[in-house]
C-alpha cells in the first residue's frame, strides 16, 4: 500500500541537530583549512577591529575637539558624513583599481596610507585635519575592501565553499570585531586609571589611533609577505586591461546591462531601504509602543540577531533553492516583515517582527555576497564589488536621512478602526510604506534574476520549506560503492527489509543496465576522453532520476537508488577530482539529492574491476574519489563496513538506517 507523506520531523531525510551542527563545522573547518584563505580572514579580523575602533575613536575625538552641545553635535555628525561622502562619489575607483591592478598590492598600498594618516591626526592635533584624514582613511577603505573580497573566491578550492567563507567574514565583520572594538576602546579608555596615570580623555582616543595605526601596519605587512596568492592574475593579463576611464566605463555598462547583477542591485537598494528604514526610526517607534532607551536598545539587539540567524540558515536554504531564487525571496521576506513591524501594536510583537525583517536581510546580504563570487567573473569582480559596496553606503544614508524627514511630515494621525478612534504614530505609515517598496522591489528583483522558468517560485519554496534533502514527499536512500556487485546485492536486500516493514519500495538504477546504456551512448557518438565519457554517465543517470525516481518521490513513495550519481561518475576515470564530479552531478540532476546515502567502505583489493568504456578505472582510485564526496559532506552519508559476509554487511546497513526509519514509518499510512 502507498505511503503517505510524512509530517515535518518525522522523515528518514530530517538532518538532527547534531548532525546539522557537524556538517556545519566540517563545511567552516575545511574553508579554514586552506592557508591563504586563513590568513585572509585573520586581515579581515584585524581590519574589522581597526575600522569599529576608529569610528569610536574619531567620533570621541570630535566631541572633544569642540566645545559646547551644538558644535559637539555638528562635529559628530560631520565625522559621520565624511566617513560616507566618498562612497557616494568615488566607490567606483576602487572596484576599477582591484580590476586594473594588482590586488595584493593595492591591499598593502591602502593599508599603509592608513596607517600614517591614522598616526598623524594626534600629532597635527585640529578638527579640519581630522576630518581631512576621515575622509583620506576612508577613500583608502573603498580600495582596499573590493580588492580583498574579490580575492576571496580564487583563494578557495571550491566555488561551493565561497558562501561558507562568506559567513566567516560577515560573522568577523559584524559580530566579533564590533564587540571586539568596543571592549578594547573601554579598556584603552581606562587603562591609564588602572595603571595609576590619569591621561586627558583626548589622550586616551589618540592611544586608540596609534593602536589602529599599527594593526593597519600589521595587516600590510600579513598581505604583502604572507598571502602571495592574493595576486592571482597574471602581469601579462593586468597589462592587456584597458585604462582606467575605460574600466570604469565597462563596469558601469556591465552592471546595467547584466540581468543576474542589476537585480541584485535593485534587491541590494530594497533590503537596505527597510534595514535603514528601521534603523533611522527605531527611537521614535520604541516611544509609540510605551518604551523608552530599553526598548530602543532590544529592539536593535533584535534586528542583529535576526541578521545573524539569517546568515547561519542561507546555508541549508540553498541546498533546496538556487541562490538567483532565495535573494528574491529573502528581499520579499524583508518587505512584508516589515509590513508586520508597522502594525505590531505591543513590544513584544514589534521584537518578534524585526527579528523577521534582520533574519531576511541577512539571508539576501550572504546570498547577495555568495552570487557575486559564484557567478561574477574575476575580471570584473572587483567593480561589481565597489558598486555594491557603494549601493549600501548611499542607501542606508538616504534611508537614515528620509526617513526622519517623512515621519516629521506625516506626523501622529488619528485613524477610526472598527468604530473607535487610535492615535497612529508616523513611524506606522513610513514603515508600512517603505515595507511595501522593499516587497516591490524584490518582486523586480527576482523577475530579473529568475533562470528557472519550468518550476514555479511556490515550488521551490515548498521545497526549501521541507526538511527532506530533495523537497518530496517521498524518501530516497542511496546505495554507493566501488564494487557494482556489492551495491546490486546490498540494494537488493535493503528494499527486502523495507519492505517487511510496511514500506511501499521501488529499487532504481540498476547500475549494469545504466553501464550498457552509457557503452551504446558512447560507442554510437564515438566521443573520447574521461570528461566526455563522464558527461555522457552524467545524462544517462539523470534520465534514471527524472524517469524513475522523481515520479515514485512525487507519489510519497521509498525509492531505493544503486549508485544515485556518486559511484556512476567514479568509474568514468582518474582525471577529475571529487569537486568537479559533484559540481557536474548537481547540475545535471537539478541538485536533487538522497535524503541518505550508505557507502560500503570496503577493502579495494577485494572488490570487483570497475569497467567503463574504453578502459579499467583501478577500484582503488573510485573508492578514494567517493570516500572524498562523503568527507565533503558528512551530513548526507553514512559509512558503513563492507567487507565481510553479504548477510552481515546487511545487518549493519540496517542497523544504520533501522533510527531513520523508525522515525519516518510511524507518520505514514500502511
Amino acid at each position: 500500500m502507498p505511503i503517505a507523506e510524512p509530517t515535518v520531523g518525522g522523515s528518514p531525510a530530517d538532518v538532527t541537530d547534531a548532525e546539522a551542527s557537524a556538517s556545519a563545522t566540517h563545511r567552516i573547518r575545511n574553508v579554514l583549512a586552506i592557508r591563504p584563505f586563513r590568513r585572509l580572514w585573520a586581515v579581515t579580523a584585524v581590519a574589522s577591529f581597526g575600522d569599529w575602533l576608529s569610528l569610536l575613536a574619531l567620533t570621541a575625538l570630535a566631541t572633544q575637539l569642540t566645545s559646547g552641545y551644538q558644535a559637539q553635535s555638528f562635529a559628530l555628525g560631520g565625522v559621520v558624513a565624511t566617513k560616507l561622502l566618498p562612497a557616494l562619489f568615488m566607490a567606483p575607483l576602487g572596484g576599477v583599481l582591484a580590476d586594473k591592478f594588482d590586488r595584493r598590492t593595492v591591499m598593502v598600498t591602502c593599508d599603509v596610507l592608513k596607517a600614517l594618516l591614522f598616526l598623524s591626526i594626534p600629532l597635527v592635533g585640529s578638527l579640519w585635519w581630522l576630518f581631512a584624514a576621515t575622509f583620506l582613511i576612508e577613500l583608502c577603505a573603498l580600495c582596499w575592501i573590493p580588492a580583498k573580497d574579490s580575492s576571496v573566491p580564487n583563494l578557495l578550492k571550491r566555488s561551493d565553499q565561497i558562501e561558507t567563507a562568506n559567513q566567516l567574514s560577515l560573522v568577523m565583520t559584524y559580530g566579533v570585531a564590533v564587540i571586539s572594538a568596543a571592549g578594547a576602546f573601554a579598556l584603552i579608555s581606562k587603562l591609564g586609571n588602572i595603571a595609576g596615570w590619569h591621561p586627558s580623555p583626548t589622550t586616551t582616543v589618540y592611544l586608540a589611533l596609534v593602536v589602529n595605526g599599527l594593526a593597519a601596519l600589521l595587516t600590510a605587512f600579513t598581505v604583502a609577505f604572507r598571502i602571495p596568492e592574493i595576486s592571482g592574475r597574471s602581469a601579462e593579463r593586468r597589462e592587456a586591461a584597458p585604462g582606467l576611464l575605460a574600466m570604469l566605463r565597462d563596469g558601469a555598462q556591465f552592471v546595467s546591462t547584466t540581468p543576474l547583477v542589476r537585480g541584485l542591485v535593485v534587491g541590494i537598494i530594497g533590503a537596505f531601504a527597510a534595514g535603514g528604514a528601521v534603523i533611522a526610526s527605531a527611537r521614535l517607534y520604541a516611544a509609540s509602543l510605551g518604551g523608552g532607551d530599553a526598548a530602543y536598545s532590544v529592539l536593535f539587539i533584535a534586528l542583529f540577531s535576526g541578521l545573524a540567524l539569517g546568515m547561519a540558515t542561507v546555508p541549508r536554504m540553498a541546498r533546496r533553492m538556487p541562490h538567483n531564487r532565495l535573494f528574491g525571496v529573502a528581499i520579499v521576506g524583508a518587505g512584508t516583515s516589515l509590513l508586520a513591524v508597522a502594525i505590531a501594536w505591543h513590544l513584544y510583537l514589534a521584537l518578534a517582527t524585526v527579528v523577521l525583517v534582520g533574519f531576511f536581510a541577512g539571508s539576501a546580504l550572504l546570498t547577495g555576497l555568495t552570487i557575486i563570487g559564484a557567478q561574477v567573473e574575476d575580471a570584473v569582480r572587483g567593480r561589481v564589488v565597489a558598486f555594491v559596496q557603494s549601493i549600501v553606503r548611499v542607501d542606508l544614508l538616504a534611508s537614515m536621512s528620509v526617513v526622519p524627514l517623512l515621519v516629521g511630515l506625516v506626523q501622529s494621525r488619528t485613524l477610526t478602526l472598527f468604530g473607535q478612534p487610535a492615535q497612529v504614530d508616523g513611524t506606522r505609515f513610513v514603515l508600512f510604506g517603505a515595507g511595501i517598496v522593499a516587497a516591490a522591489v524584490g518582486v523586480l528583483a527576482y523577475r530579473q534574476m529568475d533562470d528557472r522558468r519550468d518550476r514555479t517560485i511556490l515550488a521551490d519554496v515548498k521545497r526549501a520549506l521541507r526538511r527532506s534533502r530533495h523537497g518530496e514527499p517521498g524518501l530516497l536512500v542511496a546505495v554507493e560503492g566501488a564494487s557494482r556487485t556489492d551495491t546490486d546485492v546490498q540494494s537488493d536486500l535493503l528494499v527486502a527489509w523495507l519492505r517487511e516493514q510496511g514500506a511501499d519500495v521501488v529499487l532504481a538504477g540498476r547500475s549494469a543496465t545504466d553501464a550498457a546504456r552509457v557503452s551504446a551512448a558512447v560507442g554510437a557518438s564515438g566521443v573520447e576522453g574521461q570528461r566526455a565519457r563522464a558527461l555522457v554517465a552524467a545524462a544517462v543517470r539523470a534520465d534514471v532520476l527524472a524517469g524513475e525516481v522523481l515520479p515514485a518521490l512525487r507519489a510519497g513513495r521509498v525509492v531505493v537508488i544503486e549508485g544515485c550519481l556518486d559511484s556512476p561518475l567514479a568509474r568514468v576515470g582518474d582525471e577529475l577530482d571529487a569537486a568537479d564530479l559533484q559540481r557536474l552531478g548537481a547540475w545535471a540532476t537539478g541538485s536533487l539529492r538522497p535524503d541518505v546515502t550508505v557507502l560500503l567502505d570496503r577493502d579495494p583489493s577485494v572488490h570487483d574491476a570497475a569497467p567503463v568504456t574504453g578502459g579499467i578505472v583501478d577500484t582503488w582510485q573510485v573508492q578514494r574519489t567517493l570516500t572524498e564526496m562523503a568527507a565533503a559532506d558528512p551530513g548526507r552519508y553514512v559509512r558503513v563496513d563492507g567487507d565481510g559476509d553479504p548477510e552481515v554487511v546487511s545487518a549493519r546497513v540496517r542497523e544504520v538506517l533501522a533510527p531513520l526509519v523508525a522515525r519516518a514509518l510511524p507518520t505514514r499510512t500502511v
